[in-house]
């Protein structure tokens, strides 16, 4: 039996959801990427396993939530692809305002919950559309607010499949970046978040303000990894773009908002060569006007296209 074939059997045996040649473009906002050889669909519980199968029999392993900040290769992902089942994860509620929530949970759900409990210091995340452990691998933020704010800890399983805990404070939390970004081989299993007791309905209203501002200012009627480029240091790289004359900018079916500069869209049946070459326009073309380089935001899986 080969090894994909033993993975598949034991994934298969535990009730995981396992796909092959899987389009990645069904599991990224962004609508775009090749086939994962092996896509694997499996609860926290399980993972661990896979993760030991897969180091022994030396399968490479990529890790994602729920795809909202990735940039997939046309031609896919060798090995396996393995997310954590979000339709089976719940956010519980322990002592002293702390809340334990698994890492496939939808940031939305984890929210929704919060506000419920009147517990306040999530609702900056209310509307972004990653799950809870794509958040803390990326510190997700918006409107002023961060998820280091109010991260206690997080339990991740290594490349072999051991169980492991850190504190907030070790994970060199800062503007989208986390410690787990430079240990891709780990699997972030449970988050813990310590918020603030509120009015419910006064957390809610704040909610859905930054809802409503998400509605207004944002392109959410198109596929996208949301905000394309980092904050520079001094500036904002929507304004950047906007005044170097890139609004509406578009290479094949890949084109920047018209909505909104700091968004890349797939505005028609785009690929990834599509998007790659967009954002090496604005970056070219911003630091030739303004003398500032963008830095993306957008996390990039597999073999990208030669931009020569």
């Amino acid at each position: 039996m080969g090894k994909f074939q033993q993975i598949t059997s034991f994934c298969e045996g535990a009730g995981c959801l396992v796909i092959q040649d899987e389009p990645m473009k069904n599991h990224t906002s962004f609508k775009i990427g090749g086939p994962a050889e092996l896509f694997i669909r499996t609860e926290s519980i399980t993972a661990s396993e896979i993760l030991c199968m897969a180091n022994t029999l030396q399968i490479p392993v990529t890790i994602i939530g729920k795809g909202s900040n990735l940039l997939v290769s046309d031609e896919g992902i060798e090995g396996v692809v393995l997310c954590l089942d979000e339709e089976k994860e719940e956010p519980v509620q322990e002592e002293n305002n702390i809340i334990a929530c698994p890492a496939g949970t939808s940031l939305m759900k984890l929210c929704a919950y919060a506000c419920s409990l009147g517990l306040s210091g999530l609702e900056f995340a209310w509307g972004i559309p990653g799950s809870v452990g794509g958040a803390v691998y990326m510190n997700a933020g918006a409107y002023g607010g961060e998820i280091k704010d109010v991260l206690v800890s997080a339990e991740y399983l290594g490349p072999d499949g051991t169980l492991h805990e850190m504190k907030a404070e070790e994970l060199g939390l800062s503007y989208r970046k986390s410690w787990f970004m430079d240990h891709p081989g780990c699997l972030i299993t449970k988050a813990f978040f310590h918020l603030t007791p509120g009015n419910p309905a006064e957390i809610r209203k704040k909610m859905d303000s930054h809802m409503q501002a998400r509605k207004e200012k944002q392109p959410l009627e198109y596929p996208s990894a949301g905000s394309t480029f980092k904050r520079p240091q001094g500036a904002y790289a929507s304004r950047l773009i906007d005044q170097c004359g890139l609004k509406g900018c578009r290479i094949g079916g890949a084109m920047i908002s018209e909505k909104h500069a700091g968004f890349l869209i797939n505005y028609e049946n785009a690929v990834c060569r599509d998007v790659c070459l967009l954002i090496q326009k604005v970056q070219e073309e911003v630091q030739k006007q303004t003398g500032i380089l963008l830095e993306c935001e957008v996390q990039r899986l597999g073999k990208m296209p030669d931009m020569k």
